[in-house]
């Protein structure tokens, strides 16, 4: 089939009711049979590891690998696999002392636990990418974008490796300071990379320029491009791609945007603001790059938030007009197969009072959206379920792609009706699709609605 979509809560643990929101997805490029997901889901048995999700068939069946150190659940937790020789390495926020810890495991559908490289605290969202370089075995280039509050007021950051796979633990990582302007006394959360095979690295993040006297979470930022040529090695990692203003590092694709930072409070269907960002650069081609970010375009009285999608062929030294533009959403994010289609999957509120609807959509477009395929993946009130905690639906969720195929995953409501599929879907879960219930591994008795995360895969 060419459009799947797949509930990623094995059959076993149907009785489950955890927000399993904020997810993440690895495909093995040598295998894309072998997939690895995550989510802010915890150890059924309450352990000392926290779980990732794997599948050996392509998606369409998953289980439980309780392989990650610092459980009981993961906090922010990131994967990537890297082109050749079947290394997961994992970012994530340790449950039990929220420092960041840099992961590694050549078989992540084992059941030993995965090898801690690096751990550092004070630090915010990771968020891996990973290649590998050189003819042979070659070596893992590993990098994880952070929020690095060890080096401010400058804290966007990137960690990385140019030999993760032999890398020692608890060593082998250095960290690499992406911002060279004044901010606030820090950046946003999301610093986002993508890693061409040719050794193009970029990294992405919002500078916090200034407070806004609208309020105490106003922010006036900037969305900043940063770009390294050879891996993130040299002297100057990370300062190829300068600002014609002012000659610094860091491109400043967006000036002077509003955002407000919503930490508590979830404005938009339940769900916070503030921190949206994605980067994809096309596997055939390191001179195009695409950007998206969300920010208020009606400023401190209006209520949007807004996506924006632009593009640079020239390897981010300037960006065409807006490739699109989507009013009241968020957690975009985009991936280039390799024939130049680009994906780009995001989450919208549509809809007024008890009747918004979280609409969850991907796109494709081979024409850099001049024209564009759209794809409803998945569709559910906004205000159930009830929030348990933020994120609700995530900071983020995440598009790939390989060869010609883009793999995908997102968390929403898992109540059983059809109507909130319209591209079909595939539940392991026990549930009755006629009365719309969820049902527990006895398959009678009933369950509560909860979020969930969702595999997707489109093959051309």
């Amino acid at each position: 089939m060419p459009l799947t979509v797949v509930n990623m809560i094995p059959k076993s643990l149907s009785g489950e009711t955890q927000q399993d929101s904020e997810p993440n997805i690895a495909v093995n490029p040598e295998n894309p049979l072998q997939i690895v997901g995550s989510a802010f889901t915890p150890d059924p048995l309450n352990g000392n590891r926290a779980p990732i999700f794997v599948s050996t068939d392509g998606g369409m069946s998953w289980s439980l690998r309780t392989i990650v150190p610092g459980g009981p659940a993961t906090r922010d937790i990131s994967v990537a696999f890297a082109d050749r020789g079947g290394a997961l390495y994992a970012g994530t926020l340790s449950f039990s002392t929220v420092a960041l810890n840099v992961l590694r495991t050549r078989n992540p559908f084992a059941v030993t636990p995965m090898t801690l490289l690096d751990d550092r605290g004070d630090e915010d969202q990771p968020w891996v990418s990973a290649a590998t370089a050189g003819t042979g075995a070659g070596k893992d280039r590993v990098y994880i974008g952070h929020n690095n509050f060890n080096t401010s007021p400058r804290t966007a950051s990137v960690e990385l490796s140019r030999d993760a796979r032999t890398a020692p633990a608890p060593a082998g990582f250095v960290s690499r300071v992406l911002e060279r302007r004044s901010n606030v006394g820090q950046d946003g959360p999301p610093i986002r990379t993508a890693v061409h095979p040719d050794g193009t690295v970029y990294a992405a993040f919002h500078r916090w320029v200034s407070s806004l006297p609208s309020g105490p979470l106003d922010f006036s930022i900037d969305v900043v491009m940063t770009r390294d040529d050879n891996w993130g090695g040299g002297s100057t990692p990370f300062r190829a791609l300068t600002d014609p203003s002012d000659n610094r590092a860091g491109r400043r694709v967006a000036r002077n945007r509003f955002i407000r930072f919503t930490g508590s409070t979830g404005p938009l269907g339940q769900e916070r603001i503030g921190a949206d960002l994605a980067v994809a650069v096309d596997p055939s081609d390191s001179d195009k790059v695409w950007l998206a970010w969300c920010d208020r375009v009606g400023g401190a009285t209006s209520t949007d938030w807004t996506v924006h999608l632009r593009r640079s062929t020239n390897r981010g030294q300037t960006w065409g007009t807006e490739r699109r533009k989507v009013t009241n959403a968020k957690n975009p994010t985009i991936a280039v197969n390799a024939h130049g289609v680009t994906g780009f999957m995001f989450q919208q509120l549509r809809g007024t009072g008890a009747a918004r609807r979280w609409v969850t959509v991907l796109e494709l477009s081979g024409d850099a959206f001049r024209t564009r395929t759209r794809h409803v993946l998945h569709t559910a009130l906004a205000s159930d379920p009830p929030r348990q905690f933020l994120p609700y639906l995530g900071d983020y969720i995440r598009l790939l792609a390989v060869g010609d195929d883009f793999y995908g995953v997102f968390s929403g409501s898992n109540l059983p009706d059809a109507a909130n599929f319209p591209s079909g879907v595939t539940y392991q879960r026990n549930a009755n699709w006629n009365t719309h219930t969820l049902l527990r591994a006895d398959n009678s008795t009933p369950v509560q609605v909860s979020v969930d995360p969702f595999f997707v895969h489109h093959s051309p």
